[in-house]
C-alpha cells in the first residue's frame, strides 16, 4: 500500500514525487512507462528554460551568480519581470483565454518554485545564452522573463530529478504502463492497474497523481483533435505520450478543459526524425526566422516573421507551417545575420548561393513566384528605425502582404542561405480541469477524491500559443502543489 503513486517520469512527475515525499508521504511510487534508458518524457528533449517572476535583478544571482562577471553590465541590461509582465505575455499569446485562476497560481508561485527546485530538487542553473542571448556589438542583450535554464538543458533537468528522487528513497518502476484507475465504493481513486514485466497487477494507494503528458505521440488523437495535417507530424520529444493519463482521467468522469484543438509545435529541420532522438534532444529547432523570410511551396511569404520575438511566436508558427502545402517551408537568410542564427542551425547544412536567383533554383518551391516574392520583399523592406535584434525595432516593410513588422532588413548580402523546415509537435494544450490544490475536477464540477494532475495534463493555461519557458514552469509549480496536496489528503 502506497501513500502516493505518481504516473509519469518527466519534470512534473518528478516534482510531484519529491513534493509528496517532502510533505510527509512515507511510501511514494513513480511509475515510468518507458524503459530506464528512455526515461524522462519530453523533459529530456527540452531546452529546460524556466520563465519566472523577479522584481529585482539580484534575485537572479542565486541561480546564475557568475553572470555579472561573465557579462559586465548584466545587472543593468536585464529587464525586470514582475507579475504584471508575466501575465501580459501569457494573456497576449493566448488571446486572453488563459485560465485566470491557474495562471495566477502559476505566476505567483514561479519564483519560489524555481528556488525550491534549486534547494530541494538540487538543480543547477545557467544563462540560456545560446538560445536567448542576443549579441549586439560586443554585448549580449536578454529578453524579459525567460533567460535561465538548468545546466545541460533537458538532459540535466531529467537526470537531476531522477537523482533527487532516488536519493529521497522514492520507489521507481520502469516499463510500467498504467492502464486504468481503481476506485472505492465511495468514488475515491485508490489505485492503478499496471501492465509491467510482471504482467497485470493492481497497486493500491491513498492518492494518485497523473503527470504523464499529453497525446502528441498519438496520430489518431492528433487527427481527431488537431486536424488532418497533424496525422503525419514529427514528434519532437518522447514517443510514449499517447494520452494514457487523459484517457484514464476521462474514464472516471474528469472534466475536459482548455484548448483541445491546440498544441505547442515548433519549426524544425525538415530532415528531423519522426520522433525525438535522445542524443539530439532539441537541436533540430530552427527559430531564427525573425531575421529572414519564410517561403512556402507556392513561393510566397505567408506569415509576419517579425510579429514578435520568437519566444512568443515559435509555438504558433510550428503549427502554421504544417498547414502549408506539403507541411514544409523555406527559411531564407543573407550573410548579414548568419552570426546571429542560434547555434542549433549548425546541426544541418543549408542550401547556399551567391545570388538569390541561384538559391531559388535549388528550392522545392514555385521558383518563378519565389524570386518574385523575394524581389518584392526587398523593395518593401527597410522602412523605419535601425535594425536592433534586442528590441521590437519597428524596422518594417511597406506595401506588401503579409507585412513584416520588425527586423525587416533587405536580403542583399551574399552568400544567401536556406534551411527547409517543417512543424514538429511538442505537447498538446487540451487537458483536464484542476483546482488550486491540483485536484482533478469531474464533469459534475466536484473534485474527484484522491486524484490529482500536473504538467501537460493540466488544461486551460495555454490556448493557440504559449510563451517559451512556461510549460516546464507550470509542470514544476503544479507538480509541487499536487505532491503536497496528495501527501496531506
Amino acid at each position: 500500500m502506497y501513500d502516493v503513486i505518481v504516473v509519469g517520469g518527466g519534470n512534473a512527475a518528478c516534482a510531484a514525487a519529491v513534493s509528496a515525499k517532502e510533505n510527509g508521504a512515507k511510501r511514494v511510487l513513480l511509475l515510468e512507462k518507458a524503459p530506464r534508458d528512455q526515461r524522462g518524457g519530453n523533459t529530456h528533449f527540452s531546452g529546460a528554460i524556466f520563465r519566472f517572476v523577479f522584481n529585482e535583478i539580484e534575485q537572479l544571482d542565486r541561480f546564475i551568480p557568475g553572470a555579472e562577471a561573465e557579462f559586465p553590465g548584466f545587472h543593468k541590461g536585464v529587464p525586470q519581470y514582475p507579475k504584471a509582465a508575466f501575465l501580459e505575455d501569457l494573456m497576449r499569446v493566448t488571446e486572453g483565454r488563459t485560465d485566470p485562476e491557474l495562471s495566477k497560481i502559476l505566476i505567483d508561485a514561479s519564483y519560489d518554485t524555481t528556488c525550491w527546485m534549486q534547494q530541494v530538487g538540487k538543480h543547477e542553473f545557467e544563462l540560456a545564452r545560446s538560445v536567448m542571448g542576443i549579441k549586439v556589438g560586443n554585448e549580449y542583450k536578454w529578453p524579459r522573463g525567460a533567460i535561465v535554464r538548468t545546466v545541460h538543458e533537458g538532459v540535466g533537468l531529467s537526470s537531476t530529478w531522477f537523482k533527487t528522487v532516488e536519493g529521497m528513497g522514492i520507489d521507481i518502476q520502469y516499463e510500467a504502463h498504467v492502464l486504468e484507475l481503481t476506485q472505492s465504493t465511495s468514488g475515491r481513486v485508490n489505485g492503478v492497474v499496471v501492465r509491467s514485466t510482471k504482467g497485470l497487477e493492481t497497486l493500491e494507494c491513498k492518492a494518485v497523481i497523473l503527470a504523464c503528458g499529453g497525446f502528441e505521440t498519438n496520430p489518431e488523437w492528433r487527427t481527431r483533435y488537431l486536424g488532418q495535417e497533424w496525422g503525419h507530424a514529427k514528434v519532437r520529444g518522447s514517443n510514449f505520450n499517447y494520452g494514457d493519463g487523459l484517457k484514464m482521467a476521462l474514464d472516471v468522469g474528469a472534466m475536459p478543459w482548455g484548448h483541445w484543438g491546440g498544441c505547442h509545435a515548433t519549426p524544425i529541420v525538415a530532415e528531423a526524425p519522426d520522433y525525438g532522438v535522445r542524443k539530439l534532444t532539441d537541436k533540430t529547432n530552427r527559430l531564427s526566422y525573425p531575421y529572414g523570410v519564410m517561403i512556402n511551396a507556392e513561393g510566397k511569404r505567408w506569415v509576419n516573421e517579425g510579429e514578435d520575438f520568437n519566444a512568443f511566436t515559435y509555438a504558433k508558427f510550428g503549427g502554421l507551417i504544417l498547414k502549408q502545402t506539403g507541411g514544409k517551408v523555406c527559411q531564407i537568410f543573407d550573410s548579414k545575420v548568419v552570426d546571429m542564427l542560434e547555434p542549433r542551425y549548425k546541426t544541418s547544412e543549408p542550401l547556399r548561393s551567391d545570388t538569390l536567383e541561384g538559391l531559388v533554383k535549388q528550392l522545392p518551391v514555385d521558383q518563378e513566384q519565389a524570386l518574385k516574392t523575394l524581389n518584392e520583399y526587398n523593395q518593401a523592406a527597410g522602412h523605419g528605425k535601425d535594425f536592433n535584434p534586442a528590441i521590437l525595432d519597428g524596422l518594417h516593410t511597406e506595401g506588401i502582404e503579409p507585412a513584416k513588422s520588425n527586423w525587416a532588413q533587405k536580403l542583399d548580402t551574399p552568400p544567401y542561405l536556406c534551411w527547409t523546415v517543417t512543424g514538429g509537435i511538442t505537447f498538446t494544450f487540451g487537458g483536464v480541469k484542476i483546482n488550486k490544490e491540483a485536484q482533478i475536477i469531474s464533469t459534475g464540477w466536484k473534485p474527484i477524491e484522491g486524484l490529482y494532475a500536473a504538467g501537460e495534463m493540466v488544461g486551460g493555461l495555454f490556448h493557440y500559443n504559449y510563451p517559451l519557458g512556461t510549460g516546464l514552469m507550470s509542470g514544476a509549480v503544479f507538480g509541487r502543489i499536487a505532491g503536497r496536496a496528495a501527501a496531506q489528503s
